[in-house]
């Protein structure tokens, strides 16, 4: 019974996007999430994280941050349904060239900032066609519609996606393997991953882009989008991070895995209210 109103409820607010326009559902997520989300119970996992990881920034300079978050994730949910129509300029693409000229493997990484759903199409408009690594939704009626979203965001086939789990890793893997270019989200914690500072703060992080890099010797590329406006962006690509030359396996994935999170750490810093604060990204403190 839960499922099904969560799936009328999804449908309704995609529904409403839609009639409202690009613009018309940005403005209008933005100003509802803005007013609504820092009254919700989850904003303490993001003021507990402000404060954790951005301790030098006062109390009123984290309200403005915890706001600005919530207006823009507000802002990328109302978006979704008009992901064809978003505009979006690229810094950096010469990073990509190579690969747009000869293909992978390679490796995307980025995280939960701006509207990170711009990333995938952004590509695909430099002829790199991105297979994603993505949480799937607890819902299935509710995950379908929105890769169904996701797979109108570009013409021609879907862009491959792979679900978070031993299925999805394997074909994951397969696709990086056969020349893919792969995208992963490195931001979310990963309880059984390694310990590696985020903000300067320790936090149990993936290692798998930093496995597969070393796996298949391919650049690891970091790249985030940039909200300059309802429905307009800026990808931003960086030069790709240089793989240690150690011999100690684990140490090289300690160290790239590091490389990594100092990258996120600094977009973070730069745009704090364009990054998703409400992921339990540390322990509790004691």
């Amino acid at each position: 019974m839960q499922s099904a109103f969560e799936t009328l409820a999804v449908r309704a607010v995609l529904a409403l996007a839609r009639r409202l326009g690009p613009v018309g559902a940005s403005h209008a997520g933005g100003a509802l999430a803005r007013w609504l989300g820092p009254l919700l119970p989850v904003s303490r996992i993001a003021r507990a994280n402000l404060a954790l990881a951005l301790p030098e920034r006062d109390a009123a300079q984290r309200a403005r941050i915890l706001r600005g978050m919530w207006e823009n994730l507000g802002r990328t949910v109302g978006e979704l349904p008009h992901l064809p129509a978003l505009k979006w300029e690229i810094v950096g693409a010469e990073h990509l060239a190579p690969i747009a000229a000869a293909g992978g493997p390679a490796i995307m990484v980025s995280g939960h900032i701006g509207n990170w759903e711009v990333l995938p199409p952004a590509l695909e408009r430099l002829g790199i066609r991105m297979g994603s690594v993505y949480r799937a939704a607890d819902n299935p009626a509710v995950d379908a519609l929105v890769n169904g979203l996701r797979a109108r965001a570009v013409p021609g086939p879907p862009l491959p996606l792979f679900p978070k789990g031993a299925q999805g890793a394997r074909a994951a893997l397969k696709f990086l393997s056969q020349g893919g270019v792969l995208g992963l989200l490195a931001d979310q914690k990963l309880n059984d991953g390694i310990e590696v500072p985020l903000l300067g703060v320790p936090a149990m992080t993936a290692p798998a882009p930093a496995q597969l890099a070393l796996r298949f010797h391919c650049p690891v590329i970091p790249g985030r989008i940039q909200r300059l406006g309802a429905c307009r962006f800026r990808l931003v690509v960086d030069p790709p991070l240089a793989l240690p030359g150690m011999a100690d396996r684990q140490a090289a994935i300690r160290a790239l895995t590091g490389a990594i999170n100092d990258r996120l750490s600094a977009w973070i810093r730069e745009r704090p209210e364009e990054w998703l604060w409400l992921h339990r990204r540390w322990p509790k403190p004691d």
